[in-house]
């Protein structure tokens, strides 16, 4: 496991930390683009006729919400994380929305769970497996829970294409790198999925390729730029100073017009036969 990375490591974080990443979490799951392809997947997952659904890695809750707030979705999501801190937020954040009688959350490894084989109509790892050693553990898992045609969605970023522009494009290269480490465990896991699935037995049914990319000014990548700021001195990947510097140059190409930050990300949809 890549130890730098703090979001493998959510169950033994300081609470100033960890409130970094449930902003980050959060603000990134309100933004329009990420929001529509998160539906995206959901919708080629029919999740609104699932009664039953598993939210591996919930984090902060974004995608159980979702699946909750769809109007004809008349079923109960479970979340599952490994920081019971998460968890906590996830249950508040859900019950603040009213969506607590739909939505339940619960600490656990998604790589080994405690429930019964075919125990879910479908089963989403919603920015998960990045931030996972062995993801082939956790498809597997998610296979042995979904019930025989259930459906199993998978979104992440492919974390490898991370990109900033620099004026310095030498010492660009290398702040992306610092940031891949710092923050990533598996940064080429979603060109994987394909191969993953076929071992774990999947049936690939639908992917979604994307390429999130803004130019000129930032708007989607804020959050993640002042999440940075804080996590890659705790990742060890920069100084407090370094990373400091990184952001404020970040921010003023930004006020520049002259910003460029992309990543590419990819929604999958699976079945289980």
């Amino acid at each position: 496991m890549n130890s730098s990375d703090p979001y493998a490591a959510t169950d033994r974080l300081d609470a100033s930390l960890l409130q970094v990443i449930v902003t980050r979490l959060e603000a990134r799951g309100k933004h329009p683009l990420f929001d529509r392809m998160l539906r995206d997947y959901l919708d080629a997952m029919q999740i609104d006729t699932s009664q039953s659904v598993l939210d591996l890695g919930c984090g902060t809750g974004v995608a159980a919400r979702a699946i909750a707030r769809c109007s004809a979705f008349s079923g109960r999501v479970l979340g599952i994380d490994i920081s019971s801190a998460l968890v906590q937020a996830a249950a508040q954040l859900a019950e603040e929305e009213g969506l607590g009688d739909r939505t339940e959350f619960q600490t656990g490894d998604s790589r080994k769970l405690d429930f019964a084989d075919g125990s879910f109509d479908a089963v989403v790892a919603h920015t998960l497996l990045s931030h996972i050693d062995d993801p082939l553990a956790v498809v597997r898992e998610a296979v042995r829970l979904a019930r025989p045609g259930g459906m199993i969605g998978i979104f992440d970023g492919d974390y490898a294409s991370l990109t900033f522009g620099h004026a310095d494009a030498v010492q660009g290269k290398a702040y992306d790198e610092a940031i891949i480490n710092g923050v990533v465990t598996s940064p080429r896991v979603m060109r994987q999925m394909p191969r993953l699935f076929r071992a774990a037995g999947l049936q690939l049914v639908a992917s979604f390729p994307y390429v999130l990319a803004e130019v000129g000014k930032a708007d989607f990548w804020v959050p993640a730029i002042e999440s940075f700021r804080r996590l890659l001195p705790k990742s060890g990947v920069m100084t407090e100073s370094e990373a400091e510097n990184w952001a404020e140059s970040i921010f003023r190409d930004s006020s520049d017009g002259v910003f460029f930050g992309a990543s590419n990300y990819y929604g999958y949809v699976a079945r289980r036969p």
